[in-house]
């Protein structure tokens, strides 16, 4: 093999490590956003046992015992969003508003 004068040795060494280095990285990136794009829908769907007709009927029970007034106007409005979802398959969206419906019950 021939070598350029002006080229030290170990450059071509260098450049490998450099490039392998930026492989695992972009490989740590990678797997990092789609932790980022799954958290979501995971954090939702556990949050309160998941997005189900028996968790829903549980918040519209609380909700229906609540006192009128804009607490349980904003937890009317998040089960109606949740249901919504729940009938399109959204679940984490199901779930994120079930959670938002039953902090309203709990708000004075």
């Amino acid at each position: 093999m021939s070598q350029i004068p002006a080229m030290p040795p170990g450059l071509s060494q260098e450049q490998e490590k450099e490039s392998n280095i930026m492989t695992k990285l972009l490989g740590v990136i990678a797997i990092a956003a789609v932790a980022f794009a799954v958290a979501p829908a995971q954090a939702a769907k556990h949050a309160m046992g998941g997005c189900s007709g028996a968790n829903l009927e549980k918040t519209e029970t609380a909700i229906e015992n609540m006192a009128d007034g804009d607490s349980k106007w904003v937890a009317e409005k998040e089960i109606t969003a949740a249901q919504d979802a729940l009938l399109n398959g959204k679940m984490g969206v199901c779930g994120a508003h079930l959670n938002k419906a039953m902090q309203a019950t709990t708000a004075k």
